[in-house]
């Protein structure tokens, strides 16, 4: 590939099998740490607040980093959402996971931001293959 050739105009290939899987894996590695997240953060407010941010933020920067990309990032981020969105809705029966109070909006929102944050942190690639690099 030239270097006037932009990945734009590059044909998109579909994943690999072993990467589809692994996208999968930390979607459910995802929710499975927005679902313990959800409930340590409400026993031990400072403690198990920052504890379950932690906790996803290992999740989905570790999803980025065994990946390399940022696919494995927003596959845990995107499963950690919607865990917590699934138990923000109440039942019939008034029962809920989530009360009003500033340590459940303060996880929902922190958690956003951590996800983004850590989603974002992957190592760009150049057309070549070769990490991105600013400088010679």
């Amino acid at each position: 590939m030239s270097d006037r050739t932009s990945m734009l105009t590059q044909p998109m290939r579909p994943p690999t099998a072993g990467r589809a899987a692994a996208c999968l894996g930390f979607f459910v590695l995802g929710a499975v740490a927005g679902v313990a997240g959800a409930l340590v953060q409400p026993g031990w407010f400072p403690g198990g607040l920052l504890l379950a941010l932690a906790g996803e933020a290992g999740a989905v920067l570790g999803a980025t980093r065994v990946l390399g990309s940022r696919a494995g990032g927003v596959a845990a981020a995107g499963g950690w959402m919607l865990a917590v969105v699934l138990l923000t809705a109440s039942r019939t029966e008034g029962d809920f996971l989530f009360a009003a109070g500033s340590g459940s909006y303060l996880y929902l929102l922190g958690g956003i931001a951590v996800a983004v944050i850590c989603a974002t942190l992957a190592p760009g690639r150049q057309p070549n293959g070769d990490p991105v690099r600013l400088a010679k």
